[in-house]
């Protein structure tokens, strides 16, 4: 038995349910753009005409690239120690020396007329120290002499005196005759106990000149000494082992005293004078490593001084070699440096392009899901090296970004990407 199956009829609607929903949606996208349209400025570009990178999570290696030139360990100066003209030169510019080695030679006609007014002065304190020893002497003996006659003369009044008082006690002589006694003894012992003293005296004073004569003539022979020792000066010698790096002076030069006229350079090892950003001078510390590269061979420097003089928006610093020395190294040879600033840790890494010299960094052009346009968003970047630079906060790994240069873009903040 048949029986008649009743079919249902589809309204219009359910029919065309897509075409109604699509309608729908794009009816409300319309609504809304009229409503609340995009008031942001934009920007046509050619996609081509931009460099477009990827935002990635990786290890972030903390160090700047920058330059080492080499210089020897230590450079000494050649100063003049006595002024002079240049009369030869024995060793020039480049030649390998020895401490001692007679670089050039002067002359002082000045100097030689010095030492021989001074060599006259002493001879003269010496000639006069010998006629006052001379006179000394004889002042010496006649004081003796006078004072063996006051002596004996003493002794004969001194007998007349004694003689006079036992005739005095036998009323012999007069009592004028013994105070004429009397006073003769007394006079003559008073002259010679004064000439005792005075003999005293003037052997002290003559000690004392002597003295005082002799500390003169020792004291012009030193200074003698001193001056013929500058004539030695006038033979300019290396005051160290190495290479005589610098020589201004030619013959016929007058050379004043202290002046610089030369340099010797230390090769028993170099160091690397390295120029660094001025934007890193908070951060470089002594003792930091770095690694450079020499004939394709790679060694290891340390910073061992930083000099506190920004010049030109850059401060410089010496590093030494920690391990061994290139073989091959010259003087005024130069070597890229990585120099590690701090350890390497996980971070949001952005590959380095013009855009941070227009944003300084602040906000970056990030391109949507759909690859038709870019968006200015706001970012902040913490450290940098020669590839990347890390970002703190704005950007997530996967997304791509705009990192060419913004110099055309003025103060849009959306591009139109064109393919």
């Amino acid at each position: 038995m048949s029986m008649d199956r009743k079919l249902d009829k589809k309204s219009w609607i359910q029919k065309n349910s897509l075409y109604v929903m699509g309608g729908t949606i794009a009816l409300t996208l319309l609504i809304y753009f009229i409503l609340f349209p995009d008031h942001r400025s934009k920007l046509n570009i050619e996609i081509d005409k931009i460099t477009v990178e990827e935002v990635k999570k990786d290890i972030f290696q903390d160090y700047i690239a920058v330059i080492g030139t080499v210089e020897p360990i230590q450079t000494i100066f050649l100063d003049a120690t006595e002024g002079g003209r240049v009369e030869e030169i024995f060793i020039r510019e480049g030649t390998m020396v020895k401490k001692g080695d007679v670089i050039m030679k002067l002359s002082n006609d000045n100097l030689l007329l010095e030492i021989s007014n001074n060599e006259s002065e002493v001879a003269r304190a010496i000639n006069d120290l010998k006629t006052m020893k001379v006179n000394l002497e004889n002042q010496k003996i006649n004081n003796k002499t006078q004072l063996i006659d006051l002596y004996f003369d003493l002794l004969k009044l001194e007998r007349q005196f004694n003689y006079s008082k036992e005739l005095l006690k036998g009323n012999h002589i007069s009592k004028e005759e013994y105070s004429i006694s009397k006073e003769n003894y007394e006079r003559n012992k008073q002259h010679y106990d004064i000439l005792l003293q005075k003999n005293v005296q003037d052997s002290i004073f003559m000690k004392l000149r002597l003295a005082a004569s002799e500390e003169s003539i020792e004291s012009m022979q030193s200074n003698l000494k001193i001056i013929r020792n500058r004539l030695n000066k006038l033979m300019v010698k290396a005051p160290v082992n190495g290479e005589l790096a610098t020589l201004k002076s030619e013959i016929g030069e007058v050379i004043n005293y202290g002046a610089k006229i030369g340099t010797v350079n230390i090769l028993d090892s170099y160091k690397l004078r390295v120029e660094v950003d001025e934007h890193y001078i908070s951060r470089v510390k002594r003792q930091l490593k770095g690694a450079c590269d020499f004939s394709s061979v790679e060694y290891y420097a340390s910073i061992n001084k930083i000099y506190p003089e920004v010049k030109d928006g850059k401060f410089a610093v010496d590093m030494v070699f920690t391990d061994k020395v290139p073989s091959d190294i010259r003087i005024g040879q130069t070597s890229r440096i990585r120099l590690e600033l701090g350890e390497s840790n996980k971070a949001i890494l952005v590959p380095r392009g013009g855009f941070y010299q227009n944003t300084g960094g602040q906000w970056i052009f990030v391109i949507e899901p759909t690859g038709n346009f870019a968006i200015k968003r706001n970012i902040k970047i913490g450290r940098q090296n020669p590839q990347y630079y890390e970002v703190i906060e704005g950007l997530n790994a996967g997304e791509k970004v705009v990192t060419s240069g913004y110099e055309n873009f003025g103060t849009v903040d959306k591009l139109i990407l064109k393919k």
